[in-house]
């Protein structure tokens, strides 16, 4: 069965770490990735195109012409997968703070439950785990857990881990048609859509999947004044989505 990642990319040249994705294409041979140039400045287009090269038949590349944002490049990434004939469709982070190791366990709920539709990755710190968050961070991120958790009226431990997979269909074909309001908690208002569409909600469709390994890496594009805008784009997605 094929898998293909959406990897939104935006001046990404110092942290691709190219070695890692040419293992894990060596080591899973249903992979397939997508990156997604959003408008970058540095070198990140051109090493895509090399590294395309060698992998055609498996890597490809969309390129914006201008920087959108993550959240409407993994929109129109996502909806560019949806058109190929993988069984299982996602998004990933593009620093691989989730080591691809990862995917075989995160695919494994959609190809043994036909009635999973969201798979999430989830940094959950348990003994054996190698979970390695900035402290204030893990705590921020906890509360923002909490509020998402009773906003969608589902137990949901992590939202915003970059590793998602779907099962590809009506339900997420409608809910990536229009884009996303909220420019830094897209991954919620994507949720909220879905909980709408997929039989039985997410309490239903949805899994989570406890990572064995997730890195904080320097250099992420996320800034604070993105945690604090996070609770009012929170509301109008409760607002829209949810009530």
């Amino acid at each position: 069965m094929t898998t293909l990642l959406v990897i939104p990319a935006y001046n990404e040249a110092r942290r691709l770490d190219l070695q890692a994705y040419e293992r894990a294409l060596t080591a899973q041979e249903g992979l397939q990735l997508l990156f997604v140039d959003d408008g970058s400045t540095d070198a990140t287009l051109a090493l895509l195109r090399a590294f395309v090269a060698s992998h055609p038949d498996r890597i490809d590349i969309r390129q914006e012409p201008v920087n959108l944002g993550k959240a409407e490049a993994v929109r129109r990434g996502m909806v560019q997968a949806l058109g190929s004939e993988a069984d299982f469709v996602g998004f990933w982070d593009a620093d691989l703070a989730t080591p691809l190791d990862e995917l075989p366990a995160l695919i494994a709920p959609l190809e043994r439950d036909p009635t999973i539709h969201v798979v999430l990755g989830s940094r959950v710190r348990l003994l054996g785990r190698r979970i390695e968050r900035r402290t204030a961070r893990h705590y921020l991120g906890r509360i923002f857990a909490t509020a998402v958790s009773l906003a969608l009226h589902a137990p949901i431990y992590d939202t915003q881990c970059g590793a998602k997979l779907f099962r590809p269909g009506a339900p997420l074909q409608d809910a990536l048609a229009a884009p996303f309001r909220s420019r830094w908690i897209f991954d919620v208002e994507l949720l909220a859509r879905l909980d709408r569409r997929i039989p039985g909600g997410l309490i239903r469709g949805a899994c989570e999947v406890p990572l064995r390994e997730w890195t904080d890496v320097a250099g992420s594009q996320l800034r604070w004044h993105s945690f604090l805008r996070a609770p009012f784009d929170l509301a109008r997605i409760y607002w829209r989505d949810v009530r």
